[in-house]
């Protein structure tokens, strides 16, 4: 089976791994996004699909956009692929790019489709409150995560885990899954499930105001959100003046009646949430400094019981 990967973060790289491994399948090209700057030195940097590709002497293409780029497509064709797969590209594909492939294009999707349609489906999960996630392997179409499910596979959202944690489950999951179920495509044994559109979430991309904290919530949702964004970018909050990071914290039900982001204790940083609950930090990291536990920061910072954190930031 003569297979063309299309993917970009490191997420995608279990998928493009199996599929070079597994007996039967061939990966004949890989396509991710162009070289993006990063670094202190903001160096252009392949993306992790694509160093992973060149490592593996895969033949590999960057293109900075597929529609009318008739060139990339002629390279496409040119691989006469059985399977176009595509995980966490990045990309809308264009129809001539679907058409493509012989037998299927194909999409290794983090959520349980129909829910969490789009670009940050884990990330959405967490936040939400969901109690399970999993990954779909989906038909490809012209629209946003809207193709038919061929398989998919459930993974449990513990109250400790973090978007990288679901990260890290769910890729090797999705791997797994693939190898699994390309065979059974191929052989048009297993037939795709149409989605449930009127059960459909959207999974928007996370902006950088949602990683500010805001203490009127409950201290269940805020541990959400210091899950969801830790250790990066981080959750944070205002203090005096300066942000702080909140890396790793816990919610207490039995809190104190507070104003919203005020300090109940000088031992402890426990921070007064929405709803009369808590939230004790456990783990943060001051603005331009290294990550410390809550107890360091309070010896170094003078802070007294009813001090609060600014919650106009939040929006």
């Amino acid at each position: 089976m003569r297979i063309v990967f299309a993917g970009t973060p490191g997420f995608s790289i279990p998928c493009l791994q199996a599929l070079s491994n597994a007996d039967g399948m061939e990966v004949v090209g890989v396509v991710s996004q162009p070289d993006r700057r990063s670094g202190r030195g903001m160096r252009l940097t392949p993306s992790p699909v694509k160093q992973a590709a060149l490592d593996a002497g895969i033949d590999t293409i960057t293109p900075e956009n597929l529609w009318n780029d008739a060139e990339s497509l002629a390279w496409l064709e040119a691989k006469k692929a059985d399977m176009l797969v595509v995980v966490a590209f990045g990309m809308i594909l264009p129809k001539p790019w679907l058409d493509a492939p012989a037998i299927a294009p194909v999409n290794v999707h983090a959520s349980l489709l129909p829910r969490w349609r789009g670009a940050a489906p884990i990330e959405r999960a967490l936040l939400a409150g969901d109690t399970k996630t999993g990954v779909c392997i989906m038909h490809m179409e012209e629209g946003l995560d809207t193709g038919g499910v061929y398989a998919s596979q459930r993974l449990p959202i513990t109250q400790v885990a973090t978007g990288p944690d679901l990260w890290a489950a769910l890729a090797p999951m999705g791997a797994q899954l693939l190898v699994d179920t390309l065979p059974k495509i191929a052989a048009g044994s297993l037939k795709m499930v149409p989605q449930d559109d009127a059960k459909a979430t959207y999974a928007a991309k996370l902006s950088s105001d949602e990683r500010i904290i805001d203490w009127r919530l409950s201290a269940d949702a805020i541990d959400r959100q210091v899950r969801c964004f830790s250790p990066k970018p981080g959750a944070r909050a205002r203090l005096n003046g300066k942000w702080l990071k909140i890396i790793r914290g816990t919610p207490l039900q039995n809190g104190l009646i507070r104003k919203a982001g005020a300090l109940a204790h000088t031992d402890s940083l426990d921070v007064a949430c929405g709803k009369g609950t808590l939230y004790r930090v456990f783990t943060v990291q001051p603005e331009g400094k290294k990550v410390m536990p809550a107890e360091a920061f309070l010896r170094g910072n003078s802070i007294t019981p009813g001090q609060c954190f600014d919650v106009n930031d939040a929006k």
